[in-house]
């Protein structure tokens, strides 16, 4: 059984999802319960563009057709979670690893639409270890580089991207500018992307509550 939080916010996505849209779809525990609570709603979309290889296994275990981005061009929804929110609806993502798609497909999308529970929203983002996907022979370097900045990297043991790429959970940044920040850190050469949603930040949050309850939060 879903956490209640993350049941109640994905239930209220629901009603933003229209009959034949095309919907860009996310990855992890929140987005799950969305998908299967969007196979048992009766809502016929038109098909779906999927963030991550498990998230396309998902929706095809229920009939929704999964379509390449290349093909759909601009999407009208996007509907993910996140590890940590700020008050302007800076994100930070990546803890499931499939940042560099989630990243592509919401700036590919007119509205992004993010569902969390309320233990991820922060005044300041960083509690969260920031992840960064890296090209396999650029990881010692790009870690040198992230220390430089004041921050500890680690190396996701055992874990390889859905691009084959390695991951830096980087501990430490207090992210006072984010914009900035996913700036620098994406011009490392070797970095793909990081997991700072900033520059494309979230355009709504659905934040559940233990209770069932459900906040809808607009940026600050």
């Amino acid at each position: 059984m879903a956490h209640p939080g993350k049941q109640a916010a994905a239930l209220a996505a629901l009603e933003y999802v229209e009959n034949d849209a095309l919907l860009g779809v996310g990855t992890g525990s929140t987005v799950n319960v969305f998908i299967d609570a969007l196979a048992a709603s009766g809502r016929r979309i038109s098909g779906a563009v999927a963030s991550s290889e498990a998230t396309a296994e998902r929706l095809k275990s229920h009939g929704i057709e999964v379509l390449d981005l290349n093909i759909t061009g601009q999407l009208e929804l996007y509907i993910d979670g996140a590890d940590e929110s700020n008050p302007a609806l800076q994100l930070i993502k990546g803890g499931g690893g499939a940042l560099t798609r989630e990243k592509i497909i919401a700036s590919a999308s007119r509205q992004f639409i993010c569902i969390v529970d309320q233990s991820k929203r922060v005044d300041i983002l960083g509690e969260f270890p920031l992840p960064i996907e890296v090209l396999p022979m650029a990881r010692s370097f790009v870690a040198r580089e992230i220390v430089r900045m004041g921050a500890d990297p680690e190396f996701r043991e055992a874990a390889r991207t859905d691009n084959g790429n390695i991951i830096l959970d980087c501990y430490g940044f207090s992210i006072t500018d984010p914009i900035a920040l996913e700036a620098a850190i994406n011009a490392i050469p070797g970095v793909l992307t990081n997991g700072l949603f900033a520059a494309r930040a979230a355009d709504l949050l659905l934040v559940g509550h233990d209770d069932g309850q459900v906040d809808t939060v607009k940026p600050a």
